[in-house]
């Protein structure tokens, strides 16, 4: 009978199992209190305590309401009396002299109904405004300001009036009156002007109306009138995007190429001077470490504004990434291949066109067409700091206060685009990796 002895004692068994239950101790309540405290402080720090008195619903809602309505103004010159009226307040938008749409009356006392009981006139020299359940607010701009009659009592919230101003804002519409101007605004639902504009012969008429006139030769012009659209600008806005594509298209592909030879000399395999895998390894963290915005400031400052400018900050990024990505792809490779190629004789360039590149080309496309996808989203921004994409017509519009309808067009589009490339870089990589 043989007696096996251990040299485990009880006690020191015994003293083990209490420190491994302090440490899973330890970590179950000590985590939680982590999370807690930094919760707490960043409940602090961003105060969201007073998040709540910043938040502004009446902001958004007026912000939300923008993105898919507009709104017409009419306009009377306090100087001379004239009265014009256009869409959005543009230039590009104008009725022409005379003209109106039916709910303003032009003549030498011009009659606003903004419906629902809601009445704005222009007189010769008095503005008046009737207002149901209200009454009748009457202003008389001059030199010395705004003279504004208000119906007895208080004042109410939507109601501002000043010795040199009077601003109305009610369901119906908005009037403001100041010494030289008065202005009416009235919303509507949609996107006016989105494919003719008022001085195309095409304008207001629907598409059952529209096929005939195609069909009888005139496709030309209608899509003419439409690609030109001075409010919209469809031409400019195609072009844009075209140049946001070209920017990630370049971007990712030219970091491809740029990465694939340098990520050679980052492996163990393939380089075997520990200084060049070294150097070349801290270069790519540097490329990569540097946010591609950053990049893009650096750049255009060396080469200018364009979308050529966005084009190379992405690559410069991209570069970085794709060299280690790369480099751990060729570490794996499998040698049994290349020594196989070498066999017949193969040169060293032969031997990795023939024995490396086959093994890695899944990596390569699959990673190229992710990033070519998310790039198409940074190039957006991108183009906003270098001058071109569709980038820069979303920041203009934001930045020129332009009324948002104009900025969620661009905004779908940017969505749409997104779209596209996540169907085509997955259309490609079934085509080229799994060969479907």
């Amino acid at each position: 009978m043989t007696t096996f002895v251990t040299d485990v004692q009880p006690t020191d068994l015994k003293s083990d199992m209490g420190r491994l239950f302090h440490k899973k101790r330890l970590l179950s309540f000590g985590l939680p209190v982590l999370i807690l405290a930094y919760l707490a402080y960043v409940f602090v720090t961003f105060d969201i305590a007073g998040l709540r008195d910043r938040i502004s619903v009446k902001n958004a809602q007026t912000l939300i309401s923008d993105s898919y309505s507009y709104k017409t103004h009419v306009t009377r010159d306090n100087r001379d009396a004239s009265v014009s009226v256009a869409i959005e307040g543009e230039r590009k938008g104008s009725y022409p002299d005379g003209q109106s749409p039916a709910w303003v009356t032009l003549g030498e006392t011009t009659v606003i109904d903004l419906e629902g009981g809601h009445i704005v006139r222009f007189g010769p020299e008095i503005i008046e405004y009737d207002i149901p359940g209200y009454g009748v607010v009457t202003a008389l701009p001059g030199r010395s300001g705004v003279n504004a009659q208000l119906p007895t009592g208080q004042v109410p919230d939507w109601i501002s009036v000043s010795k040199n101003r009077l601003a109305i804002t009610t369901d119906a519409g908005r009037l403001t009156v100041t010494r030289n101007r008065t202005e009416v605004f009235r919303y509507f639902g949609g996107w006016e002007l989105f494919f003719f504009t008022l001085d195309s012969r095409y304008h207001g008429l629907s598409i059952a109306a529209l096929i005939p006139l195609a069909w009888q030769g005139e496709a030309g012009a209608i899509f003419h009138d439409f690609w030109t659209n001075k409010m919209w600008r469809h031409q400019d806005v195609a072009w844009a995007i075209l140049e946001t594509l070209l920017m990630a298209f370049l971007g990712t592909f030219g970091a491809g190429i740029v990465a694939l030879p340098l990520a050679f000399m980052a492996t163990r395999n393939f380089m075997h001077l520990k200084t060049v895998r070294f150097v070349t390894r801290r270069f790519f963290d540097l490329l990569r470490g540097v946010d591609s915005l950053i990049w893009t400031v650096v750049l255009s400052r060396a080469f200018g504004l364009g979308p050529l400018t966005g084009a190379l900050a992405i690559l410069v990024t991209d570069v970085g990434t794709f060299g280690k990505i790369f480099s751990e792809a060729l570490e794996n490779v499998d040698k049994n291949q290349i020594e196989g190629i070498e066999s017949t004789g193969a040169k060293p360039l032969q031997r990795y066109r023939f024995g490396v590149i086959p093994q890695i080309t899944p990596v390569l496309l699959s990673q190229l067409l992710y990033f070519l996808e998310s790039n198409t989203r940074s190039a957006t921004i991108i183009g906003a700091i270098t001058g071109g994409g569709i980038g820069l017509l979303l920041t203009q519009a934001i930045i020129t206060h332009k009324d948002w309808e104009e900025v969620a067009y661009y905004i779908v589009l940017i969505i749409l685009m997104v779209i596209f490339m996540d169907w085509f870089s997955g259309w490609l990589r079934r085509k080229l990796i799994k060969g479907e």
